[in-house]
């Protein structure tokens, strides 16, 4: 998931060049002047709204919701899951704290099975 300390910026802008896309086509893709995605990519100015960095995800072929943690954001839509069983969920949550990202994707298969009963 989220790298260790590499910031929004630093990783979108060695992706974006990992990909060879260029710095005003980016900001072009995602709807931002050229001047903005590059103070963003050098972590002067805090990451876009949600709506832009999955645009940034998409185009960069990360996980959205990794680029959103990324950002120190969660998607807006996990938001209204939780609210439909804050109780159950909210506990869920708690108890992963300390699990592995082993540990996390053995309880995601055991609840996929689950829902496709």
């Amino acid at each position: 998931m989220v790298g260790a300390k590499e910031k929004f910026g630093s990783f979108i802008r060695r992706q974006r060049e990992a990909r060879v896309i260029g710095l005003r086509e980016m900001a072009k893709m995602i709807g931002v002047s050229a001047t903005y995605m590059s103070k963003v990519e050098r972590d002067e100015y805090p990451p876009p709204a949600e709506d832009k960095v999955k645009a940034i995800a998409k185009i960069i072929e990360c996980d959205a919701d990794d680029l959103l943690a990324r950002a120190g954001r969660v998607s807006s839509d996990l938001s209204e899951i939780i609210k439909r069983h804050p109780v159950e969920l909210g506990a869920l949550l708690r108890t992963t704290k300390g699990l592995t990202a082993d540990d996390v994707a053995k309880l995601l298969t055991a609840a996929q099975k689950v829902k496709d009963k």
